[in-house]
């Protein structure tokens, strides 16, 4: 009886906010109406809506998860100093030493990389020498990769207005603005659930997927031009954009974190590496929780994908490739949950199941863009 009272009597969420909390949705408030100050003018109602509708977000994600709180102003201080210093002027982004050596958006973007590869080797020495310190460190490095590319996005954003009012758009258009935004989600996702279960080993599996992100990223840059700046094709040129793309990205963030996890569990349950991994029932519940938020957010970006396509194209759904193989992830990562959840199946199965499907994943995501042909082709390579 003691403990249903306790339960009874404990507080409500709210209620349980401190001032720091409350300090810190205000401050975010202050910030989104400083940037509705400055940008608002550049745009619809629909895009002001989705402005306001990210920072509510955003402070419930403070709320929720503290480093947030840091991560946020650290980005904007970086990024209204890396803006401040073009002074309407591109063409300082090869002159300010500021611009050319750390902010401007294509400076940022290779600090990311680079340092997103230094946190993956340093991982796997910290894995192989148990040395904590050295995880530590690596968490450090992987902040300020997450940090810098948030802040090439940012700056990059303000370059595409600097080329014209008519080029200005997100920074989400095409496959190299897309892999960046890849390789930050799901390395903020691996944080959280470093810091949630205190336990850095499982960033030896996951950041290797951020550094073939990043390899990627860098043929693409060094072997085809890509980060040039580009106008949008018509059919990009819509809100939806701004919410469809973060939305499905967090989910191929997530199946990704959850397939790497999955490498480790089955090495783990083969007695590789056995005493240097996280127990099993950890490994288990970390790929179970970033396929249930990645099935969430996948789910809701193919709403609002087929709600964007019926704008674009006069129809919800018209069988294009890269639909077809968005429905075959989705049902892929239902018959997974529904295992588990329903059937209550647990172990190699599930992990094997969770690798698979990050190939199904990738191709979905980058597999379409080169092999296949569609109302998608403005993705490929």
């Amino acid at each position: 009886m003691e403990a249903v009272r306790h339960d009874y009597q404990r507080p409500s969420f709210l209620r349980s906010l401190g001032g720091l909390d409350w300090a810190y949705a205000v401050l975010l408030a202050i910030g989104s109406g400083y940037a509705f100050q400055l940008y608002g003018d550049y745009m619809d109602v629909y895009e002001k809506g989705i402005l306001f509708l990210i920072a509510a977000m955003f402070v419930g994600l403070g709320w929720f998860w503290k480093p947030i709180r840091i991560l946020l102003p650290v980005v904007a201080v970086l990024s209204l100093f890396g803006i401040g210093q073009y002074h309407g002027d591109l063409a300082r982004a090869s002159q300010a030493f500021w611009l050319k050596y750390l902010f401007a958006s294509q400076s940022a973007i290779m600090w990311m990389s680079a340092l997103y590869v230094m946190a993956t080797g340093g991982y796997w020495f910290g894995l192989a020498t148990r040395s904590d310190f050295t995880n530590r460190v690596s968490a450090g490095i992987t902040w300020s990769a997450s940090v810098m590319g948030l802040v090439g996005l940012m700056v990059r954003w303000y370059e595409s207005y600097l080329i014209g009012a008519d080029v200005g758009h997100i920074p989400l258009s095409n496959l190299y603005e897309v892999f960046i935004l890849f390789s930050i989600i799901t390395a903020l996702l691996y944080l959280y659930y470093e810091q949630h279960y205190q336990n850095r080993q499982m960033g030896a599996f996951v950041l290797p997927v951020i550094s073939a992100a990043v390899a990627f990223l860098l043929w693409y840059t060094f072997g085809r031009d890509a980060q040039h700046i580009q106008p949008l094709v018509p059919a990009l040129q819509s809100y939806w954009m701004k919410i469809h793309v973060p939305a499905n990205f967090v989910g191929y963030g997530a199946f990704s974190l959850a397939a790497m996890v999955g490498v480790a569990y089955l090495l783990k349950s083969r007695g590789h590496l056995a005493n240097r991994l996280p127990a099993l029932e950890v490994l288990d519940d970390v790929m179970y929780k970033a396929i249930a938020i990645g099935f969430a957010f996948f789910t809701i970006a193919t709403i609002l994908g087929a709600m964007w396509a019926a704008e674009a194209w006069g129809g919800y759904w018209s069988w294009d490739p890269k639909e077809t193989w968005a429905l075959i992830v989705w049902l892929n990562y239902a018959a997974w949950l529904h295992i588990r959840l329903v059937k209550g199946l647990r172990g190699p199965m599930l992990a094997w199941w969770a690798v698979v499907g990050l190939v199904v994943t990738v191709f979905a995501f980058l597999g379409v863009n080169m092999f296949l042909s569609g109302l998608h082709s403005y993705g490929t390579l």
